[in-house]
């Protein structure tokens, strides 16, 4: 078993300081380093072009471009290179993850390689616009899943990298949606405005209502479920040819849902390593990482690193009140050869 830790980080403030703030703390891990020599290695598949997605932020999520240059000013990064680490305009990774949803709360498996997962746990409140948010990041500036002081929660789910355009990650949009908007209609109007470097499912849910949002650079459409994984369902053309664990675990997660009674017993049909949701292949891309759930009506979050872990509760309506969380680390265990990235 490999040991894993997730930094949490808690921060108010302008998204320029909380960049420049970033910076520092990157400079007291290996994360960095571990991101140069993953995008050394693919350095053809990767492209920024500045001005263009700097135009781009300031249109869909204005100040975000000021946390990148922060983060430049501090790391000494010229914006060329910090923009194609943090901009979230690019992507090579794959996954799997499965997202299961009531009224009450979404509880989503993040599955990817350990290596790619940055290990921090980020609660921040912008002073200069923008919602607080509390969620794991993705690429630092990306979130993967998260919630945000309005009760809204977002997570996604791989569908397919082929037929690729010039966009926005699943990351970086998960953060945008977060940061910018209130509720489920907001985020769906924003998805279908923002462009999509891939195909995927966006689950929203908010204290009111909730949505599968399938997003692909070609069409963005929605419908209603409470259970959902790595295919479409009505932009059906988009999808990979073998869908059969995809749909396994969704049919695995729709019977769950009609015999679970508790949040605790919901969490565990993800959260349990032998169960028909968590994932282990971990060298092929495909390990689930953490379980996360968020519950709208009370503003609340849990996370756990690994499976067969009870959760870490988040009480982020108590850090909207000004207090600060005393969790500094969250900890698990991996079945898996190599470590976060952080470490």
């Amino acid at each position: 078993m490999k040991t894993v830790t997730s930094d949490v980080l808690q921060f108010r403030g302008s998204h320029y300081e909380f960049g420049f703030w970033q910076g520092e703390q990157l400079k007291k891990t290996p994360l960095l380093q571990n991101r140069t020599a993953m995008h050394t290695r693919l350095a053809q598949k990767f492209t920024a072009d500045v001005s263009k997605v700097e135009q781009l932020l300031q249109k869909f999520a204005p100040n975000l471009h000021l946390e990148i240059h922060g983060l430049a000013d501090n790391l000494k990064l010229d914006l060329q290179t910090t923009y194609l680490y943090f901009s979230g305009y690019y992507s090579v990774q794959k996954s799997g993850c499965s997202i299961m949803m009531s009224s009450d709360y979404m509880i989503r498996n993040y599955d990817n390689a350990p290596e790619t997962y940055d290990g921090r746990y980020v609660l921040f409140a912008p002073t200069d616009g923008g919602y607080a948010t509390v969620g794991p990041s993705m690429q630092v500036t990306g979130r993967m899943d998260g919630l945000n002081e309005h009760g809204l929660a977002m997570g996604y789910n791989f569908v397919n990298t082929r037929g690729r355009a010039d966009g926005f990650v699943c990351n970086m949009i998960g953060r945008i949606l977060l940061e910018r908007c209130a509720n489920v209609g907001e985020a769906i109007d924003l998805l279908k405005e923002i462009p999509h470097k891939h195909s995927f499912n966006y689950c929203l849910l908010d204290p009111h209502t909730s949505r599968i949002v399938e997003a692909s650079p070609r069409q963005v459409t929605t419908r209603t479920a409470l259970a959902c994984t790595n295919h479409f369902h009505l932009l059906d053309a988009e999808n990979r040819y073998r869908m059969d664990d995809s749909v396994a675990r969704e049919k695995a997660i729709e019977h769950a849902q009609r015999t679970e009674a508790t949040f605790m017993q919901a969490f565990n049909v993800l959260n349990q390593i032998d169960g028909d949701v968590f994932a282990t292949k971990y060298g092929a891309w495909d390990g689930t990482l953490h379980t996360a759930a968020y519950l709208p009506h009370r503003l609340t979050a849990t996370i756990a690193l690994g499976g067969n872990v009870k959760p870490v509760p988040i009480d982020f309506q108590k850090w909207l009140n000004g207090e600060q969380l005393m969790i500094t680390k969250l900890k698990g265990a991996l079945d898996a050869k190599t470590g976060f990235a952080n470490s």
